[in-house]
């Protein structure tokens, strides 16, 4: 298949963020959770989208000591980071990994 071709078909971040909410939003009770498309990177060779969405979760590991004045406030939500693979021309997530920052 002729680059043009492949480019051609390439999904459009849209597209990406779209598939990954289909996907992620059973793994999320909030109601507006937020999803970002942070990263996204397209494996030319195996055609193949490797790409890092956030979103918002309901915070259920709140300290049970509360300091006055609020000073260690908590959050009622927190953002997590999800590593989703997508076959480009299937257009279907075919791995989902934690994220880590380091890799």
């Amino acid at each position: 298949m002729p680059n043009s071709q492949v480019i051609s078909t390439k999904m459009t971040f849209k597209e990406l963020l779209d598939l990954a909410i289909e996907e992620l939003k059973e793994l999320t009770q909030v109601e507006s959770p937020d999803f970002r498309l942070e990263q996204a990177e397209f494996e030319k060779s195996k055609g193949v989208w490797h790409i890092v969405v956030s979103f918002l979760v309901e915070n259920v590991n709140k300290r049970i000591l509360n300091i006055p004045n609020g000073l260690l406030g908590e959050f009622k939500y927190f953002r997590i980071y999800k590593k989703l693979k997508i076959n480009n021309q299937d257009r279907e997530v075919i791995g989902l990994y934690m994220f880590n920052n380091e890799e």
